[in-house]
């Protein structure tokens, strides 16, 4: 398929001459415009003295967005959330995963024996 619609004026026959093809989609850049596939045309050209003369008709095909629903929304970061929030906090392979051996035993820790100190004397002042 050509990329451009280009016309030798020299070679055009003086009764005129009828021109039917395709050519690559023209881009519009517009953000609600999306053009797809080729521009189909059949064309009548004359030439008159230095002026040239083009009738006939044009057909492309295009997607449009909806001017009252607005621009397109991008979504990959509210479908990345939505994932992220919907895997488990903490996943196991299975209910019954008794997680790593655990090969060295932890330390005691003596910070928590001061608390255990003060209940014991509440009970003995018949506190509780």
């Amino acid at each position: 398929m050509e990329t451009k619609l280009t016309i030798d004026t020299s070679r055009v026959d003086p009764e005129g001459e009828e021109l039917e093809g395709e050519v690559d989609c023209v881009d519009l850049d517009e953000p609600f415009v999306k053009p797809f596939g080729g521009v189909r045309y059949v064309l009548h050209i004359q030439v008159f003295g230095s002026e040239l003369l083009v009738r006939g008709r044009l057909e492309q095909d295009f997607d449009l967005v909806c001017s009252r629903c607005g621009p397109e929304v991008d979504l990959t970061e509210e479908l990345r959330e939505s994932i992220i929030l919907a895997l488990p906090t903490y996943p196991v392979c299975d209910e019954t995963c008794p997680g790593v051996e655990q090969t060295v035993e932890m330390p005691s820790d003596d910070r928590w024996n001061v608390l255990d100190n003060l209940n014991k004397q509440g009970e003995k002042h018949g506190k509780s």
